[in-house]
């Protein structure tokens, strides 16, 4: 099922212009400093044998490199069907394709589909939905045991950026815009469920924090 909501076709087609970039970037120059931090994250709190749902997630190279160091299987969701295409292409080039499983959409729209899963992940996605409890409070309910997400930093110069992106997007008449939520109000959604923060470190622009029940 695809989203139908003007925001996250939006979404979709403007994420799905960089699908083929994003992948032959990362087969150049890695991980970003933020993803690393975020996989750093996800590591302390230990993933073996896991079940991993990443929400928004791009060309799939988080997830899949939790399978390549000891998580069960995976699934991936996006808005973007190119960054899906992409997905599904390097996971077969890594021997993955078997434990991958992929779809295209809105998250927040399909959640009650999806099984609950070990780890959880939104790596810069939280920051690409209007209502940001809306989306913590789906994805966390489909979380077991970690929860880990990177958003923007709460700062003057991520807000003007954020700000300048929505202008020029307006006027492209696209209906996606990001956003900078409070880092603070996600925290004590995720943290009013039972979770406990077990890691938490920044980059100049992005937040990366991982949490664990009990």
């Amino acid at each position: 099922m695809a989203c139908c909501c003007p925001h996250s076709l939006s979404a979709g087609r403007f994420f799905s212009r960089f699908a083929r970039s994003y992948r032959r970037r990362f087969k150049k120059k890695g991980f970003e400093p933020a993803q690393r931090q975020l996989l750093e994250g996800i590591e302390r709190v230990g993933f073996t044998d896991a079940t991993v749902l990443e929400i928004g997630s791009g060309v799939g190279y988080l997830h899949q490199r939790l399978l390549q160091r000891g998580a069960a299987s995976a699934v991936g969701i996006d808005l973007a069907p190119k960054m899906i295409e992409e997905a599904e292409a390097l996971a077969r080039e890594q021997g993955l394709a078997e434990r991958t499983r992929y779809r295209v959409g809105d998250f927040v729209e399909q959640a009650d589909t999806f099984d609950a899963a070990d780890v959880v992940i939104l790596d810069k996605v939280i920051c690409c939905y209007p209502d940001a409890e809306r989306i913590v409070a789906t994805s966390l309910a489909k979380a077991r045991r970690v929860y880990a997400y990177t958003i923007p930093r709460n700062r003057w110069y991520t807000r003007l950026g954020v700000a300048l992106t929505a202008l020029v997007l307006g006027l492209f008449r696209s209906d996606f815009r990001p956003y900078v939520h409070d880092p603070e109000k996600i925290d004590a959604w995720v943290t009013a469920t039972g979770f406990t923060k077990c890691y938490e470190n920044l980059t100049p622009i992005w937040l990366s924090c991982a949490y664990t029940r009990g």
